[in-house]
């Protein structure tokens, strides 16, 4: 008998990112392609056993507005607000179909933007709606919140699903805390916002992204994770560079293995946030070498030498505390910089200054490239056992499908959201980018839908599944586009067989 459970087949998706309870912040676009492909899998293998895996970030919360970094009170609200969007509804109403269908499994993994899904609320919430009172069906449906990822296998072929963020230091979730917030909800006990400390990525998505967002609709269509992504938000906007100066000091932030201490009999004592002396980043990487290049070449007007300057901010960017131990160097020396960029940008086109700063985000872009061994496949596999045959992450946005030899498969199953592809004909002079630039700054989504590009459509009709199933007496595992309404059978990118 196996330790864990076993299909003849599952099915993978990643980074729906339902959410967004304003206008244009809604950046799922094909939920009834979404919808027919839930209904799709439900068909799938009728006498067997099949299981669909939500990969983490089913939910966006931080695409809602809403206070703080962490929806505590209002979980089940904004959660039951989601489902009753009307772009959305019909993704929910497909779910519930799919565990009313016998021998069919529905499993929840958590990402980073749907933290909450970890609150026993909010668990019982979603079963509720999937399920009602039905305890068959609601037996149909699994949750892996504790950062565990979730492993099944599949014919004699052991599969792990996990979302991927484990890895990233920008976007790691603390566990035990969000475990004390789902013991003081059942507790009748309340979170002040101050106890909680948000990771990186939480911290830039809330304090820039949005803000941005709002004139912007397309700035997280593209990775904001990247460290390039700082120029872009500054040559956008200029005013948030204040903001982005004291982020500046949690970049490269991480956390060590066993540094967190195991309080599970408590509900007290958040962990503060873990800053570790161990960033390699360098001023060309947080900004871009065209945008670094530009403060370099800028007017002498200021005295201090800006190599120095430069070197001073890269000597102070992973140093632990340095916000507080010395808040004149480090935070002085990035306002400058950040305030010598503006100065430039102030002698330099907004669309020539935007060409830059996206060549600086985008350059050496493999995002297309399905067969690249980025850092999340390199840290995931190496954290990973050699019992797993099947490694499935998903977080990245960038679907992946690579052999690792020995009969061991890694798959990255993309996303659902919008995805922008930039090429370098678009980015190659200014009088290839001014189209495109007119309608970046003229922000409607539904403007940069329709656009195209020499005959090329601006937003890519990509929507990304992985299947593991049995199959020709082996497994076959298969990174998938989904096409069309959703209904009909993938269209196979990559497969790899084990034996």
């Amino acid at each position: 008998m196996s330790d864990f459970p076993a299909y003849d087949e599952i099915h993978v998706i990643s980074d729906i990112h339902m959410g967004g309870n304003k206008p244009n912040f809604q950046i799922l676009k094909e939920t009834q392609r979404l919808a027919g492909y839930i209904g799709w899998v439900s068909k799938q293998c009728p006498a067997g056993n099949v299981a669909l895996v939500l990969n983490g970030d089913v939910f966006d919360t931080l695409a809602e507005e809403l206070p703080g970094y962490i929806v505590v009170e209002q979980a089940v609200a904004t959660v039951d607000r989601i489902m009753k969007d009307a772009s959305f509804v019909g993704v929910w109403d497909a779910l519930a179909a799919f565990v009313a269908t016998e021998r069919r499994t529905l499993i929840f993994i958590i990402g980073n933007h749907d933290i909450e899904m970890s609150f026993p609320t909010v668990q019982r919430f979603i079963m509720t709606r999937l399920a009602d009172d039905d305890l068959i069906k609601r037996a149909r449906i699994e949750f892996s919140t504790i950062g565990a990822g979730y492993t099944c296998t599949v014919g004699n072929a052991r599969v792990y699903c996990t979302h991927g963020n484990e890895v990233d230091a920008w976007n790691y979730n603390r566990y035990e805390d969000l475990a004390k917030v789902g013991r003081r909800l059942n507790a009748g006990r309340t979170l002040d916002p101050k106890e909680w400390y948000p990771n990186a990525g939480t911290r830039m998505v809330k304090e820039v992204m949005n803000e941005v967002k709002k004139k912007y609709k397309w700035i997280d269509l593209l990775k904001p994770e990247t460290q390039a992504a700082v120029g872009t938000l500054v040559v956008l906007d200029p005013s948030q560079a204040t903001k982005i100066t004291d982020l500046v000091s949690i970049v490269g932030e991480k956390v060590r293995d066993g540094k967190e201490v195991n309080q599970r009999l408590s509900a007290e004592g958040f962990l503060p946030r873990e800053q570790v002396n161990a960033s390699s980043v360098t001023v060309d990487q947080l900004l871009g070498p065209n945008l670094s290049e530009g403060i370099r070449g800028y007017s002498q007007q200021n005295s201090q030498d800006v190599d120095q300057m430069l070197e001073m901010a890269e000597a102070n960017l992973g140093r632990p505390n340095a916000q507080i131990v010395e808040p004149e160097a480090p935070l002085g020396t990035w306002q400058l910089i950040f305030d010598r960029l503006t100065g430039w940008l102030r002698n330099v086109p907004k669309d020539e200054a935007l060409r830059r700063a996206l060549k600086d985000w985008l350059a050496d872009d493999k995002t297309f490239d399905h067969t690249d061994q980025d850092d999340t496949f390199k840290d995931v596999t190496a954290a990973v056992g050699s019992s797993i045959d099947f490694i499935i992450t998903g977080h990245t946005h960038l679907e992946r499908a690579i052999d690792m030899g020995g009969g061991r498969f890694y798959f990255n199953c993309g996303t659902w959201i919008r995805l922008l592809r930039f090429t370098d004909a678009m980015l190659k002079d200014r009088d290839a980018f001014k189209p495109v630039y007119d309608v970046l700054i003229d922000g409607r989504m539904e403007l940069i839908d329709g656009a195209k590009f020499g005959g090329q459509s601006f937003v890519m009709n990509q929507t990304s599944a992985v299947s593991v199933k049995v199959e020709d007496g082996g497994v076959i595992g298969r990174l998938n586009h989904i096409i069309n309404d959703g209904t009909g059978a993938p269209q196979i990118i990559q497969q790899f067989m084990r034996k």
